[in-house]
């Protein structure tokens, strides 16, 4: 598989293939628990920024979906 680099914003329709490798930051933008989609087979893996915490608190959790659930970083089931 070729090496690419690129500058500036990437967009994808259709997802990656094969791994992603950052060098630098990444910056994900913080939603309300209230906005996450519903965790689906679609969505499984998917990484999040919440800035709630999940419980109305102003914190920020990073959570993924299992495909039937969100949970954070940690494993916690998101309440």
């Amino acid at each position: 598989m070729a090496t690419t680099t690129f500058t500036g914003p990437v967009v994808s329709n259709n997802g990656f293939t094969g791994d992603v490798t950052v060098t630098d930051f990444v910056k994900l933008t913080a939603i309300a628990t209230a906005s996450l989609p519903a965790a689906a087979a679609a969505n499984a893996g998917q990484v999040r920024l919440i800035n709630d915490n999940g419980a109305g608190d102003d914190e920020y959790c990073l959570v993924i979906s299992t495909g039937s659930a969100w949970v954070t970083a940690v494993g916690a089931a998101l309440s």
